[in-house]
């Protein structure tokens, strides 16, 4: 299709189209340099349609002539990006080049591209006032070609129909972003205004938008006083960015994901066959991640910050001079798992290690609910707060925050990982700074989307921040949007609470002592003996005194004017042994007076346990007068005698002052023929059954439920679908980590299911809601808890005692690794099995609560000799002798109970 060439005709030059401008007009560039010098080149001979312009300066908008956008279409789809021949002259007084420009490999057979053109029908030939040549008549021929076949202009479909409708602007952008929810649409790049901005059609609807690329930010160019860029101010990278953009994306064909609007900008990530832009961007070391805009990713952030810590190590051109901010912390030191002793405000927790040491750990990136509107002083720093002032309770959603820790964590296992190390400085200590997860969730993600707490903003440079950093920014975004918590635009004037001194105290007491029994939350132990408690129900702090004991006094550290003072001996023992049993736990209080001081004095339970009993059975106080005519002498005596034979701490020794009766040597039984089973306890119930898994079986449970959960995750079922039945074997979210489980169901009533969940045994009422159909698959595989009782033994029947040995019970089994053997089976009820530590006698644990006076011996009677049995029952002498516990009385069998009436 190429005219022959005359000798004199300027010679060819090779270049790359960098861009269509029209149908008659591109922009061609050298292939080397970054960036390579580019000339404009005009079609000589031809004159396209002109396309639509936008209103600039003094001019106005203009509509697409007729055809305009499909010669610049056929010139983009077949031009753009590729290497070209050319030939160009600047005509006397002209200030344009004109010229042909060829494709191909061999410039002898390259397509003349101005006669493809004409053969289309989509650019009109001069002929008036143009100079008669083969080339001019060649394209005459073949424009009356195109005529004569009715082609694209010369058609006869009606010039409306090419002719866009294009948007230069969107009225409602965010609107127009929630409408496209994150699907992707199809685009043109029309401009790169730098490396992180450009300008696009949005098709079919030819909406034109700038967008900025979301999650990082090139450097950009200084503007002059018009608004434009000022070629006399070079800013590094800025020009090599852009070219890096532009020999990518310009007039390329895209997808672009709307994800937010800033200013009269979009958002959003631009997607390519080829890779994200983005990522590449970084990489290069052309871009930084940018904090607010990375949040709106739904997906890729992590890319990001992968792609930015590649050209941070290899010192890539942005990052040529950057040195890290954190120092490397690896091993046992960075990651590790712990249990939650105590939560301080809302964003910071001491946990205990496997070593057994506490450590003090705040949440990365994360600030707690601050104070507002509180006032400087003439030095310019915040004023004084006032008297009494208590930070948990006074500023708004502190409480909240700390509340949502307390109940989500205290006393569950975390697993930790040391992102940074926030150095001491002026008066504030070092920091230790983690990311904690329970159950795989991110714990101050979320707080944070609970609006509980605030993400902190970092310099581009910083690391020192989470290593799920977009995940926090991304659940901030939500809570900004739903105005929850401190994102609120309602006023919170925090928690109001009364401090219990020693006048309301008087005023309480009455009230208190008619309650009975009240719940409370441990706020502060200060010794043993000694703690502060928040009442929910009156909105109220009190000290609490443990009545009925002595406890030694805990080493007291200096405050104020007040010297420090030494403990007495077990007295910090005791101060562990009460935080690590109630310290920020719930637990139920009955209120029997109040000292001088106005502290409340009386017993205090938690998880059913009576504190001043378990204090004193441990060795850890002695009891009071007060406790020997109290309600709970009985304990506290059996407590007491059960410590000072075991000359437990403040008894070590002690020296019974009767002789101690020596055991008649009696036959032991030989030992029995077993067949013992590694499994762990998953439950104990209150009707004193318990459920134990195989440890061969457990990790099959896990990946099991594992593998359920992935599936509700990617195929989330729909709330309220499922309607359950009694004996249905179904799936249920567990509310403490709202995971998925197997679960047979027990009962329904008034819209809520009690369940028990067949791999571990729990029991649990939950909405049914909550509940959804189990897929076939996993309803076919066996449950992995069996349930047991507990062999020759029945619980007390005093309601305390029943307490205490489930308690115990839940202690003992609470281990790795046990040993299990089924003793016998009774149509019906569950098999019955005793449990063991190892295979020697003493580590029997039922026979061990037996001698604790906790478990009472069934009479079986029987022909065989059963050494079980055998063993069990002389247990059960030796825990009568002593008076432990249930016989503290004496024998309370059937015979003996009818002597005092209970029998009748």
């Amino acid at each position: 299709m190429m005219t022959t060439q005359q000798s004199s005709a300027p010679q060819p030059k090779r270049g790359i189209v960098k861009q269509i401008l029209s149908g008659d007009s591109v922009i061609i560039r050298a292939s080397s340099g970054a960036p390579p010098p580019e000339k404009q080149i005009n079609f000589s001979g031809i004159t396209a349609p002109k396309l639509a312009r936008r209103a600039a300066d003094a001019s106005e908008t203009t509509k697409d002539e007729p055809w305009a956008w499909e010669a610049r279409e056929f010139l983009r789809k077949k031009l753009i990006g590729e290497e070209v021949f050319f030939t160009s002259e600047k005509p006397p007084n002209a200030v344009r080049e004109y010229g042909t420009i060829y494709i191909g490999k061999d410039f002898s057979t390259a397509e003349n591209i101005s006669e493809s053109l004409i053969s289309e029908g989509l650019v009109t030939v001069r002929r008036e006032g143009v100079r008669q040549s083969p080339e001019l008549a060649r394209f005459i021929e073949l424009e009356d070609a195109a005529r004569a076949a009715g082609k694209g202009k010369w058609g006869t479909s009606p010039s409306s129909e090419h002719v866009r409708d294009i948007k230069w602007s969107v009225e409602n952008m965010r609107a127009f972003v929630d409408k496209h929810q994150y699907n992707p649409i199809k685009a043109i790049i029309e401009h790169v205004r730098d490396g992180s901005t450009v300008r696009a059609f949005l098709l079919p609807d030819f909406y034109h938008v700038t967008l900025m690329i979301s999650g990082i930010r090139c450097p950009g160019f200084k503007l002059d006083a018009t608004g434009k860029p000022d070629p006399t101010i070079k800013v590094e990278y800025a020009e090599e960015a852009r070219y890096f953009v532009e020999v990518r994306l310009l007039q390329r064909e895209v997808e672009i994901i709307l994800e937010s609007v800033n200013n009269a900008n979009f958002v959003g990530t631009i997607v390519h066959p080829k890779g994200n832009i983005a990522e590449l961007l970084l990489k290069e070391g052309f871009a930084r991640c940018v904090d607010w805009s990375i949040a709106f990713m739904k997906s890729g952030a992590d890319r990001l910050r992968n792609a930015e810590r590649q050209a941070k190590d290899s010192h890539k051109r942005l990052w040529k001079d950057w040195q890290a901010t954190t120092p490397k912390i690896t091993g046992k030191e960075k990651e590790f798992t712990a249990a939650v002793s105590e939560v301080i405000n809302g964003d910071a927790l001491v946990v205990k290690q496997g070593n057994g040491e506490y450590k003090k750990i705040f949440l990365a990136s994360v600030r707690p609910p601050k104070e507002s509107g509180r006032a400087n002083d003439d030095d310019g720093k915040p004023a004084p707060r006032p008297k009494g002032f208590r930070p948990l309770y006074d500023i708004p959603y502190m409480f909240e925050a700390r509340e949502y820790l307390r109940k989500k964590l205290i006393g569950k296992k975390v697993h930790v990982i040391i992102d940074y190390i926030q150095e001491a400085r002026d008066s504030y200590p070092e920091k230790i700074c983690a990311t904690v997860s329970i159950n795989g969730k991110n714990v101050a993600e979320a707080l944070v989307s609970k609006g509980l707490a605030t993400v902190v903003k970092y310099r581009p440079d910083d690391d020192q921040r989470s290593s799920r950093y977009d995940d926090l920014l991304t659940a901030e975004n939500k809570a900004v949007k739903s105005q929850l918590g401190v994102h609120s635009k309602k006023d919170n004037p925090g928690l109001r609470v009364t401090e219990i001194d020693a006048a309301r105290a008087k005023l309480e007491l009455s009230a208190f002592q008619r309650a009975q029994r009240m719940d409370a939350i441990v706020e502060f132990v200060a010794s043993g003996s000694r703690l502060r408690l928040y009442i929910p129900k009156t909105n109220s702090l009190c000290t609490f005194l443990l009545g009925g004991i002595n406890c030694p006094r805990a080493t007291r550290q200096a405050t104020g004017n007040t010297p420090a003072t030494d403990g007495e001996p077990y007295g910090d023992e005791a101060l562990l042994f009460t935080k690590e049993h109630c310290l920020q736990k719930e637990v139920s209080i009955q209120v029997d007076t109040h000292d001088k001081a106005g502290n409340f004095i009386g017993w205090l339970w938690v998880d059913n346990i009576n504190l001043s009993v378990a204090l004193v059975k441990n060795g850890f106080a002695s009891v009071h007068f007060t406790g020997e005519k109290s309600q709970y002498a009985s304990l506290l005596k059996s407590a007491e005698e059960s410590a000072k034979g075991q000359k437990l701490r403040i008894w070590k020794d002690f020296v019974e002052e009767e002789k101690v009766e020596k055991k008649d040597e009696e036959h032991v039984p030989t030992e029995r023929r077993v067949n013992y089973e590694e499994i762990i306890v998953t439950e104990i119930t209150p009707e004193g059954t318990f459920y134990v898994q195989k440890i061969s079986e457990g990790p099959k449970a896990e990946a099991l439920l594992a593998k359920l959960r992935q599936e509700f995750q990617a195929n989330p079922p729909l709330p309220g679908a499922y309607t359950p039945k009694r004996a249905d074997v179904c799936a249920a979210k567990f509310t403490v980590d709202d995971e998925w489980y197997r679960v047979k169901v027990e009962k329904v009533q008034a819209g809520k299911a009690t369940v028990r969940y067949i791999d571990y045994g729990n029991r649990e009422t939950l909405p049914v809601v909550r509940l959804a159909n189990l897929p076939a698959a996993y309803a076919s595989e066996k449950p992995f808890a069996t349930e047991f009782s507990l062999p020759y033994v029945s619980l007390p029947k005093d309601e305390e005692y029943v307490a205490m040995a489930l308690k115990y019970l839940r202690e003992d089994t609470n281990v790795n690794k046990l040993l299990l053997n089924v003793e016998y089976t009774i149509h019906g009820s569950p098999p019955a099995a005793s449990l063991h530590l190892d295979n020697s006698a003493e580590g029997d644990i039922i026979k061990n609560l037996i001698t604790d006076g906790l478990l009472i011996v069934e009479n079986v009677k029987g022909r065989r000799q059963n050494k079980l049995l055998e063993a069990y029952k002389e247990a059960q002498d030796i825990a009568k002798k002593n008076h432990s516990n249930i016989w503290e009385y004496g024998d309370i069998t059937e015979d003996d109970a009818k002597e005092f009436g209970l029998g009748k």
